[in-house]
């Protein structure tokens, strides 16, 4: 089982398979766009939704360490839930709250959609767009109204 053994596995044409790869891969690299400048290319409104839910996913992850922190204080002394209580009424934390519910209702709203195409509705190229901009509209009435009612 020597060096006899592994050239012997080999195809005979290996070396011209090996060429021709690499034509092709070279053939391939030459033909990609030069211009990868994100602001100049224009995304459709199914991947802006999708880019916004991934997002939304994040903040969600992050924000419940924060209000799961929160918690903890609160539910330590009298002490901690009076500071977590004055702290909840500035505008900062309005808008923090404000902003982690509009993720969670954003990232809800398009979990419904994915949902719905899971079940079929909405799969063709026409449908995503719809889906996708009906997400948006209902996201954005939903996030007004919690909005309204925060402050």
């Amino acid at each position: 089982m020597g060096d006899g053994y592994l050239t012997s596995a080999l195809p005979d044409n290996f070396a011209l398979i090996v060429g021709a790869l690499s034509v092709i891969i070279k053939a391939v690299n030459s033909q990609r766009p030069v211009n990868l400048d994100l602001r100049t290319i224009k995304l459709p409104v199914t991947a802006y939704t999708s880019i916004l839910h991934r997002i939304s996913g994040v903040i969600l992850f992050v924000g419940i360490a924060v209000l799961l922190y929160g918690l903890d204080k609160s539910l330590a002394s009298e002490e901690g839930f009076a500071a977590v209580k004055e702290c909840l009424t500035s505008p900062l934390a309005k808008f923090v709250i404000w902003g982690l519910l509009s993720a969670l209702l954003y990232h809800l709203v398009a979990g419904v959609r994915h949902l719905i195409m899971d079940m079929g509705i909405g799969e063709t190229l026409e449908g995503g767009k719809l889906g996708s901009k009906l997400v948006l509209v209902v996201s954005a009435v939903v996030i007004v109204l919690v909005g309204v009612w925060i402050w």
